[in-house]
């Protein structure tokens, strides 16, 4: 008998817990769903595409050898800056290899010695060397190579089809990969477009002391098109079907409720996209992040 109102009263006891327990997990169940929110935006909006540019050096300069000899000295190394009328090579020509000595001991007054000094026939970088000191060149072949620094240029590939656009764009920012911004503007089109992908080069100029390396890869960005007092929202409070036929928005009516309102979109940038109707008030509050996979009406809890 002890033993069995022992037992009775541990389960009296442990009844209700479980009964005050339920509601809790009730409640999860029909929790709502933690959501952040945005506001519409108002402002300019411009429809552009983004294109490359890639720097380079219009004119180069050849150094080339007056004679056939060998290099005594060499006064220049790759990636040197250079002046027109520096020396770079010394050349002293085989027959004075061979014969200068004995020529100037038969007759002291000759002064022969066979030496040829060449020198820079431009300013810039030295691009490419193709010798080194000792080394035997032949008359007319290339030594070096060195670019003409006023010369430097961004090649804009512009697809063929964007041309009629080209007119409203020739000042433009050219964004370097370092973060880099430098305002250039369009020169001229090169003649000739290329056969498999239909780009033409435009020549673009900027105005910078920056030493750019030749070959740099340039973002431009093309403005298509621009509309002034547009009603935008941020790109992920939008959603879609599957197949982007229609488009949509979770609004919230009170604090805890969103509902779904479908929308036309204008204008798409990387970051925003043009809200044409229904019209919004710059105080409604859109769903941003959390907005996935909701029902037409559906309860939110809103984290700030």
């Amino acid at each position: 008998m002890l033993l069995v109102s022992v037992f009775a009263a541990c389960k009296s006891k442990t009844e209700p817990e479980k009964k005050e327990a339920a509601p809790a997990d009730e409640k999860t169940e029909a929790g709502a769903t933690p959501v952040t929110l945005t506001e519409p935006l108002r402002g300019n909006m411009e429809d552009a595409v983004e294109l490359n540019a890639v720097s380079s050096f219009l004119l180069k300069t050849y150094v080339k050898s007056s004679a056939n000899g060998y290099l005594q000295v060499v006064n220049t190394e790759m990636g040197r800056f250079v002046t027109k009328g520096q020396e770079l090579f010394v050349i002293k020509t085989k027959e004075a290899q061979s014969l200068g000595n004995t020529i100037t001991a038969l007759d002291t007054s000759l002064h022969f010695d066979g030496v040829i000094h060449i020198k820079s026939p431009g300013t810039g970088y030295i691009t490419q060397l193709n010798y080194r000191s000792g080394d035997y060149v032949q008359d007319g072949e290339q030594m070096a190579v060195i670019t003409d620094t006023k010369s430097f240029v961004f090649i804009l590939d512009l697809p063929y089809e964007l041309k009629p656009f080209l007119p409203g764009n020739h000042e433009l920012d050219l964004k370097l990969p370092d973060g880099t911004v430098l305002a250039g503007h369009v020169d001229m089109a090169l003649p000739t477009v290329d056969a498999v992908s239909q780009t033409q080069n435009y020549v673009i100029k900027v105005n910078t002391d920056k030493q750019i390396p030749e070959n740099l890869i340039a973002k431009v960005s093309l403005i298509k098109k621009t509309k002034p007092n547009t009603v935008s929202l941020l790109k992920s409070a939008v959603l879609s079907d599957e197949i982007q036929s229609q488009f949509w928005i979770m609004k919230m009516i009170d604090s805890v409720t969103a509902v779904k309102v479908p929308i036309q979109k204008g204008l798409e940038t990387s970051d925003k996209v043009e809200i044409l109707s229904p019209p919004l008030n710059p105080t409604d509050k859109i769903l941003l992040t959390g907005n996935y996979g909701l029902p037409d009406t559906a309860k939110v809890t809103v984290i700030k």
